[in-house]
């Protein structure tokens, strides 16, 4: 798997994760302050675009897994 492919996965299961935490019609609610968390990860994916710096993809690299031939995963 590469760093490209981990990073998606990442991010959906992250806003996913955080919208089933913070909205109040979900069975495992906990708080509406996980919402923030789906903003934070909406507005890295956003800064990412622009300016191709992904945190997690250098974190990933540092730990060897391996790049697809397109280059950055975020921008």
């Amino acid at each position: 798997m590469t760093i490209e492919r981990i990073i998606r996965i990442m991010a959906g299961f992250f806003v996913l994760l955080s919208l089933s935490l913070g909205w109040h019609g979900s069975p495992i609610f906990v708080s509406e302050w996980f919402l923030a968390f789906t903003a934070f990860v909406g507005f890295n994916l956003l800064q990412s675009g622009f300016t191709g710096f992904c945190p997690p993809e250098k974190l990933l690299a540092k730990l060897g897994v391996k790049r697809s031939n397109g280059g950055s995963c975020c921008g």
